[in-house]
């Protein structure tokens, strides 16, 4: 009877709850696979798993918000899932499809892209609580770990969609691949998409965009995945030019 009581009162948790966790774990399972099809050279498939995680990295978040289910273990637990996910799965596959050729130095350069992912997380993880200055923009400060993973696979979106063969430049993919993880350390602040205003009279381009976007995605996936690549990068090199005028 006793035990019987015990079960009773054991406390329980609705599973909509849980579902925030098993996204969490769905990417990080995504991440890990990916890490096997590159040691099979399987590039295509190694790719589009980060490039899944990646998609799905934000559900976690948006999902425990909306069924008031954010938690501390939550959030440590997709705070490793995206060191797994954006720190050593892509630093892997760019090993393996191009830096491998430089043995010991090839991997040096994916062991200084894993651990600033790692310093970038950590600092995030720190931060993340802290207050936002009334009428600040929002903004993230270095490269999110998301972010670059895609900017790491850069040379390997070029590859597959036969535009450049880097695999034949291991010095400058290891090299490129260190400078990613410098701009995830860095200070240098960053597009947020909740910083994103649309103007009224520029919907209707949005929305010709988007279908631009998915007549890419079922034609040309990995030539959509360079141009958000260099999107990117020309949002990155505005803001330098923004953080120099306001240093001078």
């Amino acid at each position: 009877m006793a035990r019987r009581a015990v079960f009773r009162h054991r406390e329980q948790m609705p599973f909509l709850h849980l579902l925030p966790n098993l996204v969490t774990i769905l990417g990080l399972c995504a991440g890990l696979t990916s890490i096997r099809f590159a040691i099979a050279e399987r590039f295509e498939i190694a790719a589009m798993l980060i490039i899944f995680a990646a998609v799905i990295d934000g559900l976690d978040g948006l999902l425990a918000r909306r069924l008031q289910a954010t938690s501390h273990f939550g959030a440590e637990l997709d705070s490793l899932a995206d060191f797994v996910n954006f720190g050593v799965a892509p630093g892997v596959l760019v090993y393996i499809f191009a830096a491998g050729g430089l043995a010991g130095l090839g991997w040096i350069f994916v062991l200084i892209y894993a651990c600033c992912c790692c310093l970038r997380l950590a600092r995030f993880n720190v931060t993340r609580e802290a207050p936002v200055a009334q009428g600040a923009r929002v903004h993230f400060v270095g490269v999110p770990a998301p972010a670059g993973a895609m900017l790491a696979l850069l040379p390997v979106f070029l590859s597959l969609d036969g535009l450049l063969h880097l695999q034949e430049y291991p010095l400058g993919v290891a090299i490129y691949l260190g400078c990613v993880g410098a701009l995830m350390i860095s200070k240098l602040p960053t597009l947020s998409p909740k910083a994103l205003r649309i103007a009224r009279d520029k919907v209707g381009l949005v929305l010709i965009g988007m279908a631009i976007v998915v007549g890419l995605m079922f034609t040309r996936f990995w030539l959509l995945m360079v141009l958000a690549n260099l999107a990117y990068g020309l949002t990155l090199a505005w803001a330098m030019l923004r953080s120099r005028k306001r240093a001078a």
